[in-house]
């Protein structure tokens, strides 16, 4: 991610549009409850990979992704966010699938609180009484949800640990981020068609077997998924890490409403104490954040 002295326009649009399009998301996926799972993440694959070679080809930036591939520790540091994040994309499909989008909301609204955690504990980095405080609330928030449901709320930590993990290790990877996209999804490309075509073979894939609306629903599943992707990388690059901080609140709040409001999924009282206390944690770390900056600046 990086850091730029000032917001521009143009940067701010393009993450809008990136948050904006994975607030939306839930509801194109739902379209393709019928799918498995693991089928449609194979398909992400599968179709992100033109998508993201094209761009890489009108950047002229295919010579970083040849470099990548032939540098055996990039390659391994590539296959760790490759499978992490076929980790994330797996628990996020598979719980919009099984009406469980709010536990997908709560686990990115959980993620920044997570990534502060695991900066402290892998990075050594110092953490504030304020940001200690947000850690806690959301902790107890997961206990209040535990003890409720009487089992561990594993969708929305599931999530919240792929991505946060992931984000750690893509900071390590020394290639631009269309680079590393390109790069993850040339890793993924070989198992993804194996296992669309063992799919195909055996009679049980989705693909091209007649219904026209789910094909063209797979298709476009490449689009969804690089689309977010680069738009957000582009974004980023005009935009304050403070405003990144703030704006990455939008999707799994769109997420929420979505699951609410659209799906009817049940928000009963255990989501009515454990949301609030992840809300107050979210203002308390945003809060304690921006005075961090104002303080270096």
């Amino acid at each position: 991610m990086s850091q730029s002295s000032g917001d521009t326009l143009r940067g701010l649009g393009f993450a809008l549009g990136a948050y904006f399009l994975w607030g939306f998301l839930p509801l194109y996926m739902k379209m393709l409850s019928h799918v498995g799972a693991a089928e449609v993440v194979a398909h992400r694959i599968i179709w992100s990979a033109p998508v993201a070679g094209v761009l890489l080809v009108l950047l002229g930036r295919t010579r970083d992704l040849r470099t990548a591939l032939c540098n055996p520790r990039m390659l391994a540091m590539g296959g760790l966010t490759a499978f992490l994040i076929t980790v994330n994309w797996g628990i996020y499909v598979w719980s919009i699938m099984t009406d469980r989008a709010l536990d997908a909301a709560l686990g990115y609204y959980i993620n920044p609180l997570f990534s502060v955690a695991l900066g402290a504990i892998v990075l050594g980095e110092r953490l504030s009484r304020a940001q200690v405080v947000a850690i806690c609330l959301a902790a107890c928030a997961v206990a209040v949800l535990t003890i409720s449901a009487g089992k561990v709320p594993w969708v929305a930590l599931g999530l919240t640990v792929s991505w946060g993990i992931y984000a750690l290790c893509k900071k390590q990877l020394p290639i631009g981020p269309n680079q590393g996209f390109m790069l993850e999804v040339t890793i993924l490309l070989i198992p993804a068609l194996g296992y669309v075509t063992w799919l195909a073979f055996t009679g049980h894939g989705h693909f091209l077997v007649g219904d026209a609306s789910t094909d063209w629903l797979l298709l476009g599943s490449g689009f969804a998924t690089a689309i977010p992707l680069i738009l957000y990388a582009h974004g980023a690059k005009g935009l304050r890490l403070s405003t990144i901080a703030v704006l990455q609140y939008i999707a799994p709040t769109m997420i929420f409403l979505v699951a609410v409001f659209v799906f009817g999924e049940p928000f009963g009282q255990a989501q009515m104490i454990a949301f609030p206390m992840i809300w107050a944690a979210l203002i308390i770390y945003s809060v304690s954040m921006f005075r961090q900056m104002r303080s270096v600046s």
